[in-house]
Order: structure tokens, then sequence, then C-alpha cells
């Protein structure tokens, strides 16, 4: 009786044991954790941070942390709609997309794949400078404009502006209030920077 006492209670240990494991991490295995967590983002947005279409995938490495981390939240909570990625983080948690977003904000970001002419900076592109920086570079609390794909702008302009993006609410007003050629020449000039 003593002997079958002790094996449950070793058991229950074990079972405890086995539970609480996944939750003792070091720093080390959490790193690793995000680093496979990374790779199912790089089929999409590149392996070395240039997205296989850059039409329709934006680039991530090097882009703005906190910007990363709120684009994935509101992947997750369905304030911001994709078929694609709305099922790729719904099972990731908070602390692990803000570490996602660390990590690929720490990436360079990627050397431009061809040549292009910016040209005279557009009509209307001043009033982007104060958030997304005079480079139009970055930083709190906008994203990096600069180097992205003229699809890629000319397309999530286009969507503020009618309504269909929808998680940022200084964006849509900013695009409705531009006529789509001044649109146009906005995501011509960036995509050339």
């Amino acid at each position: 009786m003593i002997n079958r006492l002790f094996l449950t209670l070793c058991g229950a240990i074990g079972i405890f044991a086995a539970i609480a494991a996944p939750a003792i991490t070091t720093p080390a295995m959490a790193a690793d954790d995000i680093e496979a967590k990374a790779q199912v983002c790089a089929a999409c947005h590149g392996e070395n941070g240039v997205p296989a279409d850059p039409k329709t995938t934006p680039i991530i490495w090097g882009q703005q942390a906190n910007y990363l981390f709120k684009e994935l939240h509101d992947y997750k909570s369905g304030d911001r709609k994709s078929p694609i990625m709305a099922p790729v983080v719904t099972d990731i948690s908070l602390p692990d997309l803000r570490q996602l977003a660390n990590y690929f904000a720490t990436k360079p970001w990627p050397a431009k794949q061809a040549a292009g002419a910016a040209g005279a900076p557009p009509n209307g592109i001043a009033q982007c400078q104060p958030c997304h920086q005079p480079n139009f570079e970055g930083g709190a609390p906008a994203p990096r404009l600069a180097g992205l794909s003229y699809d890629y702008l000319a397309r999530e302009m286009k969507n503020f502006a009618d309504g269909e993006r929808t998680n940022n609410g200084d964006m849509p007003g900013f695009m409705k209030a531009l006529s789509e050629s001044d649109r146009d020449a906005m995501a011509h000039y960036l995509a050339g920077l």
C-alpha cells in the first residue's frame, strides 16, 4: 500500500515536472525558440530580408520594433485583416510576438536591389516626415517607408484612403486628403529612396 502511494506520488511529481518544464527556459532556449518562429516568417519575408514577392510583402528586417509589434498584435486581434498573417500569429503569445518584433528590428535593412531614382519630393510628402522621419527611415511611432516596393506602398496607401485598412487612426485621413496621383507620386518617390 505504501509502495503504491509512493509510486502514485512519484508519478504525479513526474507529470507536474513535465508540464512545468517548458515554462522553465534559459535565455539561450528562448532565443532558439524565437529563431524557430522567425523561420516561418522567412517563407514570405525572405531568409535575407528580401521578401519573396516585394510587390505584396513588406520588408521586415530592420523595420521599427514597435511598429512590427503593433502590426503583429493587430493581426492577432483582428484589428488588421489578413488571411495570411492572422493564422500565422494566432497561436503565438504576445510576449513572443514582442520578441519576434525585436528580433527582426535588429536585422540590417536589406541592400537596395535595383537602382531607383527618388527624384524631387512630391507634393504633400512633407506631412509624412514628422512621424516617418526626414529620410523616411522610420522611428517611434512610425515605420520605415524608404525602400519598400512601389506596389506595396501604393496598395497600402490606397487601403488607408478607401477605409479598408483602419488599424491606424491618422493614416486614413491623411491618405483620403491626397489625390490618387499624389499618392502614386509618393509611392514612387519612397520606393526610390
